[in-house]
């Protein structure tokens, strides 16, 4: 018995800790991770092109992307959350630095250098600082409401999250990638939003926001090419060969997959290669046509169960870190899900963002994924204190 003593105190927390988790944000998630890795799949595997004659090509770079992200996640996971909030700052100065190398020696793909190219590696550093910027804001607003034991966030704090999110938004927009720039205001507002900031900020960012997008287009900010982009959403038919064409193309597949769907592996336009970047930004197009409109409401409906938990994670938080921290994944997730699909449904204009989780790529699967593993570390923790008070009640 006094030999099992050590074993038992070293297996009982490690139990604990296994109790806590939200078993059905990971399900969802790894349910997401399979759709979205056979959707990859089907749309490279008779791109000759692309793949060089190996139809599996960028299924097994996909699964090495995968199982990459997944320790980054159980490692973000398992992280002590003294530790995590030691190093936030640190992701934060990192995701700055990236920013600025990409714009110093970057590499320009699609009108916009995104991308550090290190041997045969591709790096997008912006997909990282959507992270960096969620944890950057929940530490600096965690340390000023707690050292004065606030719940709500003021002014200071406000001006302080600006800050934080508009420095790497300011380089990611000098690259330019206006997609992810759209993706880092909503997540500010959501988390302002969440945060209980006062309304007078929420409505001054939203006019702020509207009249950035008007100057922007109106002034000569945008490239040509995101111009004619714009021009396009407004009216599809304007160019339907040029700027238009991504767009009607994606519409058609949908339109092809009807209820049911063309099956995997068989949809028209996509063995056809019709859709552009159709493993990246286009990849919902796969689902809508081969999975048709049933199977492409499970993926949404999917992202909508993985939304709710982070909310709910948010919700719930014991501390400010944790409650910012979850509600701006789930802004970043949320905000990012409905651009992408609408750009594939034509009601949002293309700005070339990858859905999460789902389309091809490291740098936003990575960066996906570690953000999940950070939504289960704060939801353990909240359980774990709930489980703690609710054994203290049985025990009165």
């Amino acid at each position: 018995m006094t030999a099992l003593a050590p074993a038992a105190r070293v297996a009982q927390p490690l139990l604990g800790r296994r109790r806590g988790v939200d078993w059905v944000l990971i399900g969802v998630t790894l349910s997401i991770l399979v759709i979205g890795t056979l959707l990859v799949w089907s749309s490279t595997s008779t791109n000759d092109q692309l793949t060089g004659g190996d139809s599996t090509a960028y299924l097994k770079k996909q699964l090495v992307n995968v199982a990459i992200g997944l320790v980054l996640g159980a490692m973000v996971f398992f992280t002590d959350r003294r530790w995590v909030r030691i190093l936030a700052p640190l992701v934060y100065l990192g995701s700055i630095a990236g920013l600025f190398l990409v714009l110093a020696m970057g590499t320009t793909i699609n009108g916009s250098r995104s991308w550090l190219m290190l041997g045969g590696l591709s790096i997008q550093p912006a997909e990282f600082a959507k992270l960096a910027v969620v944890v950057g804001m929940a530490l600096a607003v965690a340390e000023r409401t707690e050292s004065s034991r606030r719940r709500r966030v003021g002014n200071v704090e406000v001006v302080l999250m600006l800050l934080i999110a508009g420095f790497p938004a300011l380089l990611i927009l000098m690259q330019p990638d206006l997609g992810t720039m759209l993706v880092l205001t909503a997540t500010v507002f959501g988390v302002l939003a969440v945060s209980g900031a006062p309304r007078r900020w929420l409505a001054g960012l939203a006019a702020g926001g509207v009249f950035g997008a008007v100057l922007m287009v109106t002034a000569g900010f945008l490239k040509a090419y995101q111009v004619d982009r714009f021009m396009a959403f407004t009216n599809p038919d304007l160019d339907p060969r040029g700027a238009g064409y991504n767009t009607e193309q994606a519409r058609i597949a949908i339109g092809n997959g009807g209820l049911f769907g063309q099956g995997l592996f068989h949809g028209s336009q996509t063995r056809s290669g019709f859709v552009p970047e159709q493993h990246t930004d286009f990849v919902f197009t796969v689902a809508g046509e081969e999975l048709g409109l049933i199977g492409a409401g499970v993926l949404i409906l999917l992202f909508a169960v993985l939304l709710f938990r982070a909310l709910a994670i948010a919700l719930a938080a014991e501390d400010m870190f944790g409650r910012v921290a979850a509600a701006g994944i789930a802004c970043w997730f949320g905000f990012q899900t409905f651009q992408n699909v609408g750009m594939c449904l034509g009601i949002m204009p293309v700005t070339g963002v990858p859905l999460p989780l789902v389309s091809y790529g490291g740098s936003s699967m990575f960066a996906s994924l570690a953000a999940i593993g950070l939504l289960l570390n704060i939801g353990m923790r909240t359980n774990d204190r709930n489980r703690r008070a609710a054994d203290a009640l049985a025990r009165i």
